[in-house]
């Protein structure tokens, strides 16, 4: 059974443990149109809730260069910000699409709900929608099994300006209180491979 924070609506239960701000370093190490791209980069990602049965998200990163002096030099790169959810359908109870209200009153979902959507590997499925901004978008699917998540894209959308990018898979997970995470991706016209990966603290 899970157990339910009071502050939260039951939805985010599996995912409560993401709340916070979380900061640290990572690395960078991924070979592409005849170019190795490697270096250190500092991450600062939050994962925050407004009432709703979602997490929002938002992550901006800096590509570190302590070749200049004693502090390192800090260039800033793509940043990203979507909603975190677990995968369930639609009622006339949800808001939706766009900006139409509710066709019924809202339904007050609990835990036994929530363990309800359990699925066969005892996790929950989700949905993460990204945007970044260089004008790349991703909805992942995947699943929250305890502290650790698992997520591959289900569609990729470029516009027109944007550079080549056509998958991506993402791993989260928490050990000894600190936020793990690595990602794949396949752009500039290479198959999916390794991509950059950090280790953060939550600072607050």
């Amino acid at each position: 059974m899970l157990d339910l924070p009071t502050d939260l609506p039951a939805d985010l239960a599996p995912l409560s443990w993401l709340i916070g701000v979380w900061e640290g370093t990572g690395v960078i190490d991924y070979e592409a149109a005849d170019h190795r791209f490697a270096g250190e980069f500092a991450h600062r990602v939050s994962f925050s809730h407004d009432g709703g049965a979602y997490l929002n998200y938002s992550a901006s990163a800096w590509l570190l260069d302590d070749s200049g002096g004693a502090e390192p030099v800090r260039t800033p790169l793509v940043s990203e910000m979507g909603y975190w959810r677990l995968s369930r359908a639609a009622t006339d109870a949800d808001a939706g699409p766009g900006l139409l209200p509710a066709l019924s009153e809202p339904v007050v979902r609990t835990a036994d709900d929530v363990e309800r959507l359990r699925n066969a590997d005892g996790g929950f499925d989700i949905e993460v929608s990204l945007v970044h901004a260089d004008g790349i978008s991703e909805l992942y699917l995947g699943q929250i099994r305890g502290p650790r998540i698992d997520i591959a894209t289900d569609a990729v959308i470029r516009t027109a300006a944007a550079k080549p990018y056509t998958a991506a898979a993402r791993m989260y997970g928490l050990v000894e209180g600190h936020l793990l995470w690595a990602w794949d991706i396949a752009a500039l016209g290479t198959e999916l491979s390794s991509h950059a990966s950090a280790r953060l603290a939550r600072v607050g």
